[in-house]
C-alpha cells in the first residue's frame, strides 16, 4: 500500500472534521448530557434523602403509635382503678349506711320496748287496783296509794 495524497487528504479532512466536532458540536451535545446527568444525579439523591426521610417518619410513628397504646394503657388501668376505688367507696358507704340504720332501729326497738314496759306496768298497776278493789270490796283512793303502786310498777 503506497501512502499517497489522497490519503494524506483523507487524514487532513478527518482531522479538521474531529476538531471541528470537538469545537463547535461537542459542546452543544454535551451541555445537555452533563445537564441531565446532573437532574438524574440530584433525582437519585432526593429519592435516598426521601427514602431516609421515609424510614423516620416510620420510626417516628411507631414511636408515636407506642407512646399512644401506652398511654391508652394507662388510662384504662386509671380508669379501673377508679372504679375499684369507687366501688370500694360505695360497699364502704353501704356499710357505713347499714350500721347507721341498725343503731337507728336498735333505738327505735328500745324506746318501742320501753314505751311497751311502761304501758304494762300501767295495765298491770290498773289490774292490781281493780283485783285490790274486788278482793277488799271497797274502792282503794288512788291519791293515797301512788306510791305503791308506783313501787309496784318499778319491781315489774
Amino acid at each position: 500500500m503506497d501512502i499517497n495524497m489522497t490519503l494524506i487528504g483523507q487524514a487532513i479532512a478527518m482531522a479538521v472534521f474531529v476538531w471541528f466536532c470537538m469545537k463547535f458540536v461537542w459542546p452543544l451535545i454535551m451541555t445537555p448530557i452533563e445537564q441531565r446527568q446532573t437532574e438524574i444525579a440530584n433525582g437519585l439523591a432526593g429519592a435516598e434523602k426521601a427514602q431516609a426521610d421515609l424510614a423516620n417518619a416510620k420510626n417516628e410513628a411507631a414511636k408515636l403509635i407506642s407512646a399512644a397504646r401506652d398511654q391508652a394503657r394507662g388510662i384504662v388501668d386509671q380508669a379501673s382503678s377508679r372504679a375499684t376505688g369507687i366501688v370500694d367507696q360505695a360497699k364502704t358507704d353501704g356499710e357505713t349506711e347499714r350500721k347507721r340504720q341498725l343503731e337507728v332501729a336498735r333505738a327505735e326497738i328500745g324506746a318501742e320496748q320501753n314505751r311497751a314496759r311502761e304501758e304494762l306496768r300501767g295495765q298491770v298497776a290498773k289490774i292490781a287496783i281493780a283485783g285490790a278493789e274486788k278482793v277488799l270490796a271497797r274502792e282503794i283512793d288512788a291519791n293515797a296509794h301512788r306510791d305503791i303502786l308506783s313501787r309496784l310498777a318499778s319491781e315489774l
